[in-house]
């Protein structure tokens, strides 16, 4: 009889891995992505601020997008 593997989508009350803090990014150098540029613009004309700078990175998008999202109570 073999034994059962763990499968976590049958768990009640998973632990999430979705939340990882930009940091700790593989790709965190990695030039900021389309998606992020057009949601910090979106963001940055809600909280009527200029977008910054297109050369920054995917964490350093992600930490201003949280910036942004807390700032304006989203």
């Amino acid at each position: 009889m073999s034994e059962a593997v763990h499968n976590p989508k049958l768990e009640q009350h998973p632990g999430s891995n979705t939340e990882k803090n930009p940091d700790n990014w593989v790709s965190g150098d990695d030039p900021i992505t389309g998606a992020q540029a057009s949601y910090l613009t979106t963001l940055s004309e809600e909280a009527g601020i200029d977008p910054p700078a297109a050369d920054i990175t995917k964490a350093e998008a992600s930490k201003k997008i949280d910036e942004l999202k807390a700032k304006l109570d989203l």
